[in-house]
């Protein structure tokens, strides 16, 4: 679900914000030094606002995860409070400002996201699934080839890592779509979707973290 809203954020930030990611920095330095050479069309403050936005979402990630190291429940709650705050308060700002490229206002809804970014990377990163960052698709499109049974590899994690690959690519398509419509309506997807994983996954951690307690009495008797 996560990488899911990835796809329509990006969509947002690049089609409706001015060709800059929000969620991906890698093509963020690339954009950058591209414009810095001066390619037409390309900007030059959207990568700028979007990399120190994220990386200071990704600090404040990095002290969450320093202090909830040992609960990871509230720490992923946390997370997801953090991102679906700051895609609310970018849905609202783009409802109620009229958002236009290369100014002021797209500057604060691209910030807005790429600190939700931040958060979050900061945040997986901790968790550390293989090949599921829920923002970038480089390492998880590796291992899909190299690990596959055409390469002669086990071909273990195939359906994980298509998953995301697919998920981010209808999240795209999905914001794309829904950017014809209004900027504001995949923010709110992308909102509701993050708390939909709150609300199942949450509480799904905090019982399987109470499962070992609750079962040593049931064992005893």
């Amino acid at each position: 679900m996560l990488t899911f809203t990835t796809g329509l954020i990006d969509a947002v930030s690049f089609l409706g914000l001015g060709q800059v990611f929000t969620a991906n920095m890698t093509g963020n330095v690339v954009f950058l030094g591209f414009g810095l050479a001066g390619a037409d069309g390309l900007p030059v403050v959207a990568p700028i606002v979007s990399l120190c936005a994220f990386l200071a979402g990704a600090g404040i990630g990095g002290v969450l995860a320093a202090r909830l190291a040992d609960h990871h429940p509230v720490h992923v709650a946390r997370t997801l409070a953090i991102e679906v705050a700051l895609l609310l308060v970018a849905a609202v700002w783009c409802l109620v400002v009229d958002v236009r490229d290369s100014e002021l206002s797209a500057y604060v809804a691209i910030a807005l996201l790429a600190l939700a970014m931040g958060v979050r990377n900061a945040t997986v990163r901790k968790l550390a699934v293989p090949d599921l960052t829920t923002t970038v698709l480089s390492l998880t499109l590796t291992g899909l080839a190299a690990d596959s049974r055409l390469a002669g590899g086990s071909g273990r994690g195939t359906a994980r890592r298509g998953a995301a690959v697919l998920a981010m690519g209808l999240g795209a398509l999905a914001g794309a779509l829904l950017l014809e419509v209004d900027i504001v309506l995949p923010l709110l997807a992308a909102a509701l979707l993050a708390l939909a994983t709150w609300l199942v996954y949450v509480p799904a951690a905090r019982r399987a973290n109470r499962g070992p307690e609750a079962a040593g009495p049931r064992a005893v008797r």
